[in-house]
């Protein structure tokens, strides 16, 4: 029942292979700090490979073939790809999801204010965070500023050597008494978690001279004004750049591996398909998971079942019927990270069903939390036969819990799309410092994830 760590196994050819994937992610990462940034990397992928719109098949009208290959966006924050297949719709798709959105810090609508001479911006934190490793560190201002006009603004700022950079003070540890005694979920506020943009006045300005400095440059810069920011999404992100982590390289340090790993090890994997697969293949970049997959861009949105439904009609089989067919016929691998054991916390994890870093590609039969409440809990049928895909392949992979049974827990979309019928089990890398702003995983995790997904898309069969 012990895994084997995976790096024992792998020849030049796979070593060298597994280097260029870290690579390959690493640029993809830091490029993508946002799903917005993500999906639009997606796009640039598919249109690479061959790829072609789903609005453009739509607009042609012609029969999709099997071997076609179509993407599919939803508001520019979600992403789909299709891979059509030799089998009909009908008979299911294999696919595998992951979400794209991390952890951050968000611009609030009204942001804009002064204080002693120092100007900032009101924030609220977005998905799971422990407020206090955000404070004291370089942060980044990603997103975009929707105008009246209908002209989108993109807003990067902080990502190059030469930009400044934003952040949220912390108390000096001189007066910090107090706040030192406080429970960590308490010693700083969300309300605290205010951005400091600015501390120059400008030039006979009586009324906050820093602030109207500040919205001067905006204005300069960006031709924005201060009403703008009602229809923007600015995100704070951490300013470092993903690199190599550990004196021998073996691991990557970076800010989103939740869940940017899978969906890197989705593209991947999707790219390395036969002409025709034997079912169609699908890559699901999801959005809003990490606040409960909810609004249109979530998994919970139905943008899902549609594109498959536009896919059964330019395949000569429309209606409800087939379209709930395929999808209850699908299988499926909720692609999310997993906690990766951390020797320094052990009491939180019960060892022997933790996933350990190295050991390759997790599969959690089930997550949620103290009686798998909010759980999809895989059926053994499923995950006997993604046994048999992932050891005639090679696979190193390994079997997972999140943490101790009364300890924690979460969720990923899984459940969502169980709802469907079809068979779904959850799988990913294993990460340590999950949801702070800087995480770890392993190289040979994710080089395994690109293997086991791209297996799982090209043999998993529907249960005879």
């Amino acid at each position: 029942m012990e895994r084997k760590n995976a790096w024992n196994q792998y020849d030049d050819a796979a070593l060298e292979a597994l280097e260029a994937a870290a690579k390959g992610y690493i640029a993809f990462l830091n490029g993508g700090k946002t799903e917005r940034e993500c999906a639009q990397e997606a796009v640039q992928l598919a249109l690479s490979a061959g790829y072609i719109p789903l609005e453009q098949a739509i607009s042609e009208g012609k029969p999709l073939a099997p071997g076609a290959k179509v993407f599919a966006v939803q508001m520019k924050k979600a992403v789909m790809l299709f891979h059509l297949g030799r089998q009909p719709l009908d008979r299911g798709l294999n696919i595998v999801g992951a979400h794209i959105d991390s952890p951050r810090i968000d611009i609030k609508q009204n942001p804009f204010y002064e204080d002693t001479d120092l100007a900032y911006a009101d924030t609220h934190y977005y998905g799971g965070i422990k407020k206090y490793q955000w404070v004291a560190r370089a942060l980044a201002l990603h997103g975009v500023v929707a105008k009246k006009d209908g002209t989108v603004v993109n807003v990067t700022i902080g990502e190059d050597d030469d930009d400044p950079v934003v952040g949220v003070s912390d108390l000096l540890i001189h007066l910090a008494q107090e706040q030192m005694g406080k429970k960590a979920a308490e010693a700083v506020a969300g309300e605290s978690l205010d951005i400091i943009l600015a501390g120059r006045p400008l030039k006979d300005e009586e009324k906050d001279p820093v602030k109207a400095a500040l919205l001067k440059l905006l204005k300069e810069k960006y031709d924005l004004d201060e009403e703008d920011m009602l229809s923007a999404e600015l995100e704070a992100v951490p300013a470092d750049k993903a690199r190599d982590f550990g004196l021998d390289r073996s691991m990557v340090l970076g800010y989103g591996h939740d869940d940017r790993v899978c969906a890197y090890a989705e593209l991947q994997a999707m790219l390395m398909l036969p002409e025709v697969p034997e079912y169609t293949c699908c890559c699901l970049l999801a959005d809003k998971e990490e606040i409960g997959s909810v609004g249109a861009t979530g998994m919970q949105a139905r943008y899902f079942e549609n594109a498959v439904a536009e896919l059964l009609a330019l395949t000569g089989k429309g209606g409800d019927l087939y379209l709930r067919r395929a999808l209850a016929n699908s299988r499926m691998l909720s692609c999310d990270v997993s906690a990766g054991y951390d020797p320094l916390y052990a009491s939180a994890f019960e060892k022997k069903n933790a996933a350990i870093l190295g050991h390759g590609v997790c599969y959690n039969k089930f997550t949620g939390s103290r009686g798998k409440s909010g759980s999809n809990d895989a059926n053994a049928e499923f995950i006997g036969r993604l046994r048999k895909v992932m050891d005639d392949h090679q696979v190193a992979w390994q079997t997972a819990e999140l943490g101790k049974v009364d300890v924690g827990g979460g969720g990923t979309i899984a459940y969502i799309c169980a709802l469907y019928g079809m068979e779904v089990i959850d799988s990913g890398v294993p990460v340590l410092s999950m949801h702070a702003p800087q995480e770890i995983i392993n190289k040979a995790d994710l080089y395994e994830a690109i293997r086991a997904y791209a297996a799982f898309l090209t043999d998993i069969a529907p249960c005879v």
